[in-house]
């Protein structure tokens, strides 16, 4: 690892910059959300955590509409066929809208149970309910945004997102405002608001990708043997997205059998490791872009050389955020609640959030890269050897009574198995397949 520049770090953080804010958006959502409803109650939290997590787990168990349309769409941008490119991010996002009305369609009778099954309590479950109930509306314009989202990075774009991501989370955090502070409307205001923002943002990359096919003369009617191909393209990722959402699920139903103070601290301290994990998400963007770019134009040299070198920004960039952790660690609980014991726990839960951020570096920015170059097979299955991990050591931290710095350990040793199996398979070259398509 050195620190002199390399050829690759103007393109890296070209798009890497810009994918930073875009991805932080999206934490920084449920963040908005999580201050304001703070201040109405713990039990208000609280349901927001537990709500927040279901939600989360919906939509990102669909993840591959952003990630696997951003590795297809660079693959036929390095083969110098936009038109095809085109078609193949529309297919995508037609698949985002018939998933997001099973979605919501499937869940809306699901509510209580998916609330149970987390573990909420009598207090808090109401919450939860209400706020899950009128976010399944907004789910729909949350794949598309997806879709839409890995189209423009495919195709080199990181600076649309970034502004579409601002304008939506200025309009969330406007009319949570006013919603909820303003016309008193609970949780249920804080989630309308939210449905709104994703919904508009949903409408500006449908017309940025339509214009796009305009000038490309890509066609825009739903593809019957597209949506397959898109379907089938994302399975690996599928599987992969639901081996890291067990992990998520578990983190937060184990957090919510401790206590209220637990969960409403829990989802405080989560939802920065998630606020910090996009951002780290950033490099990996970058390398879905650049990955599946160079190895739809075959050329293996500069897949190897730009993935050390992103690698490289990732241990750094997680340093970063650790020493910057610590550092706001004493004033940042007091953001998000009154309650002197959701307080304490929080603080506590950040000193081990800090701990895994160079560990996090590595890991996010490798699984990137494999996905930029297709791998989503092998992530599927190193994804459910770290969850096994994880399972066990969650619940033997619950069963010690060994609170939250027992759960943030389990997670830790999770992205320890992560980094050596991505490690392992990025120093070999059985992921590196050149072509138009991955075959």
């Amino acid at each position: 690892m050195r620190f002199r520049a390399s050829p690759h770090d103007r393109e890296i953080w070209r798009l890497a910059v810009p994918a930073f804010g875009a991805l932080v958006a999206e934490p920084l959502f449920l963040l908005s959300d999580s201050a304001i409803i703070g201040h109405l109650g713990t039990a208000q939290l609280g349901g927001l955590g537990v709500a927040g997590q279901i939600l989360s787990t919906l939509v990102y168990l669909c993840v591959f509409l952003a990630y696997g349309t951003t590795a297809g769409v660079a693959r036929q941008v390095g083969a110098g066929d936009m038109r095809a490119a085109l078609r193949q991010g529309i297919d995508g996002m037609w698949l985002a809208v018939a998933l997001g009305v099973v979605l919501i369609v499937a869940g809306w009778a699901l509510v209580p149970w998916m609330v149970d099954l987390f573990g909420a309590s009598p207090g808090v479950a109401p919450y939860a309910e209400t706020y899950l109930r009128v976010s399944l509306f907004g789910i729909p314009g949350m794949l598309v945004v997806l879709a839409g989202t890995g189209v423009l990075r495919g195709l080199q774009d990181t600076r649309t997102p970034l502004l579409v991501s601002v304008g939506g989370f200025g309009v969330n955090l406007l009319l949570n405002v006013v919603f909820v502070l303003g016309f008193g409307w609970g949780v249920a205001g804080s989630a309308w608001g939210t449905v709104i923002a994703q919904t508009g943002s949903a409408a500006v990359y449908a017309a940025v990708v339509l214009r796009a096919a305009r000038e490309h003369g890509a066609g825009v009617r739903p593809d019957v043997a597209g949506l397959r191909t898109a379907a089938t393209a994302g399975v690996g990722l599928l599987l992969r997205t639901a081996a890291l959402r067990i992990v998520l699920v578990v983190g937060t139903s184990v957090a919510a059998r401790m206590g209220d103070p637990e969960i409403a601290a829990y989802q405080v301290g989560f939802q920065v490791w998630t606020l910090l994990a996009f951002a780290l998400d950033a490099i990996a963007i970058a390398g879905q872009a650049i990955t599946g770019r160079f190895l739809g134009a075959s050329d293996l040299a500069g897949t190897r050389a730009v993935t050390r070198r992103m690698v490289w920004w990732g241990v750094v960039c997680g340093v970063v955020f650790g020493i910057a952790i610590l550092a706001v660690r004493p004033w940042l609980p007091a953001l998000f609640t009154a309650d002197p014991q959701v307080r304490d726990l929080l603080a506590g839960s950040l000193l081990l959030v800090a701990l895994f951020q160079p560990v996090a570096g590595v890991v996010f920015v490798l699984d990137g890269i494999l996905i930029g170059a297709g791998d989503g097979f092998y992530l599927a299955w190193t994804t459910a050897l770290a969850t096994l991990a994880f399972l066990p050591a969650a619940l033997g931290a619950y069963r010690a009574d060994a609170g939250l710095t027992g759960l943030w350990l389990a997670i830790g040793l999770w992205m320890c198995v992560r980094m050596l199996t991505l490690g392992w398979r990025a120093r070999g070259r059985a992921w590196m397949v050149t072509g138009a398509v991955r075959r």
